[in-house]
């Protein structure tokens, strides 16, 4: 018979947030994030284009057509990151990030790492990472605890 293992917390909301960029229109990155207060999901988000609007699975990568190194010039894509579009579907559901811890796929570029300083997350927990550092000293200022972890297996476990 198998043995039943179980995540921890950590690794829990780890491979949510991997299930989660599953959905992302992006042909560069696949990020997903996930909000979590207390052990409960509160928003989830991944990268893409703006709802109802076209995107790069169906147009194509502008980044890729002007040979954009990643980490740079975030203006130049139709894309809304993971960490944007979480902060984005929590405010519309009414709820708020205050006290919660992030889970992402990748760590944040420094855009993002301001509106999650603004949101007043506490944390920060991620597996990958992106090609942009300097939201390092900017967590350390606002006191966001941060944590690499190990990628999550992604296989999906279950006794029969």
């Amino acid at each position: 018979m198998k043995e039943a293992t179980r995540p921890d917390v950590d690794e829990y909301f780890l491979k949510i947030a991997s299930v989660v960029a599953e959905r992302s229109t992006c042909r560069r990155h696949h990020v997903g994030a996930v909000a979590v207060k207390e052990k409960h999901i509160l928003a989830t988000g991944y990268n893409g284009a703006a709802s109802g609007l076209k995107d790069c699975l169906e147009l194509g990568c502008l980044r890729e057509e002007l040979d954009i190194p990643s980490g740079t010039r975030h203006e130049v894509c139709r894309g809304i990151h993971a960490e944007q579009n979480v902060i984005i579907q929590a405010s519309l559901h009414g709820v708020s990030l205050e006290g919660s811890t992030i889970y992402c796929t990748h760590t944040p570029c420094v855009l993002c790492a301001k509106m999650l300083v603004n949101a007043k997350i506490k944390r920060f927990v991620s597996f990958g990472q992106y090609a942009d550092d300097s939201f390092l000293e900017l967590f350390k200022e606002a006191g966001i605890a941060f944590e690499i972890k190990r990628r999550p297996n992604s296989e999906i476990t279950y006794l029969e």
